[in-house]
């Protein structure tokens, strides 16, 4: 852990909020979601709950990539790329639509490594979350810093494995990731400003949020599996995606309860792998 940041391990914050039907109806206009029961006391969809606790920071404390600045609950790391890099959630209980949800946050960990890129700064958030039958989902979200490069460079490629049990073609086109954008409050302008995006960050284009991968690829699995529950979800962002790629959304033949899952572009290179897990 960097002894410069130890001080930020253990700090905690707590939140209430609502996801209302309104907001539930928006996501699944977005996502082109099949559900129909969007009322209020529904179930909300697993992890919509990413439209709660969306920050509320004036014009004047943003920085300049459109997040939040630095320090408060997060740790002031001083490497101009912010990332949510991946995650992984318990489902323990429904959460639903239109009533409170409160989150128990806390920094678990910070960590600094040197890759190909250079320096690395990971910081892990665990969140406890209720709703009104008691704790409903437990997670960690990972969250990278790294320096900002000359020029994009991207990972090397990760393979799509073959046999696919499925495959959904998915447009992630610049209107989706607007209203994406807009649900989730996220000012980040990697996702909305073409000239930004390019010319400070040096993407090739737009970037597709990592949330709304996970999102479309846990829809095309509960579709799959007949609108089934999952238990267990994890995540990893392995290759940025951009809004002019060609996505596949794909699942593989479930083994113990556990699918392999990934989003991927062009001939067959992974953006997102994920991990779903369903009641034995």
């Amino acid at each position: 852990m960097s002894s410069a940041f130890a001080d930020w391990v253990g700090r905690r914050e707590e939140a209430e909020d609502v996801v209302t039907a309104r907001q539930a109806r928006q996501m699944a206009a977005t996502l082109e979601s099949p559900m129909a029961d969007l009322a209020e006391g529904a179930p909300l969809p697993p992890l919509w709950h990413w439209m709660g606790w969306l920050p509320e920071t004036p014009m004047g404390g943003l920085g300049p990539d459109g997040h939040p600045a630095r320090g408060g609950f997060l740790p002031p790391v001083p490497l101009e790329r912010r990332m949510w890099a991946g995650g992984r959630l318990e489902f323990l209980a429904p959460l639903r639509i239109g009533r409170p949800m409160h989150r128990r946050s806390t920094i678990l960990k910070v960590a600094e490594k040197t890759g190909s890129t250079g320096r690395m700064v990971f910081v892990t958030v665990g969140h406890e979350i209720e709703g009104p039958e008691g704790l409903a989902v437990r997670e960690e979200q990972d969250i990278v810093y790294v320096a900002m490069p000359d020029r994009f460079t991207p990972p090397p490629p990760v393979p799509a494995p073959e046999g696919a049990a499925w495959s959904h073609p998915v447009t992630m086109d610049t209107v989706r990731l607007f209203r994406f954008s807009a649900l989730t409050f996220n000012a980040h302008r990697i996702h909305f400003d073409l000239p930004y995006a390019t010319g400070v960050e040096k993407y090739p284009g737009l970037v597709v949020h990592g949330p709304m991968q996970a999102m479309f690829l846990m829809q095309a699995a509960r579709a799959e599996a007949g609108g089934a529950l999952p238990v267990r979800f994890r995540f990893r962002g392995v290759r940025p995606m951009f809004h002019f790629d060609r996505v596949d959304l794909r699942g593989w033949p479930a083994e113990a309860g556990t699918q392999a899952l990934a989003t991927v572009i062009g001939e067959g290179i992974c953006c997102m792998q994920a991990e779903i897990g369903w009641t034995p």
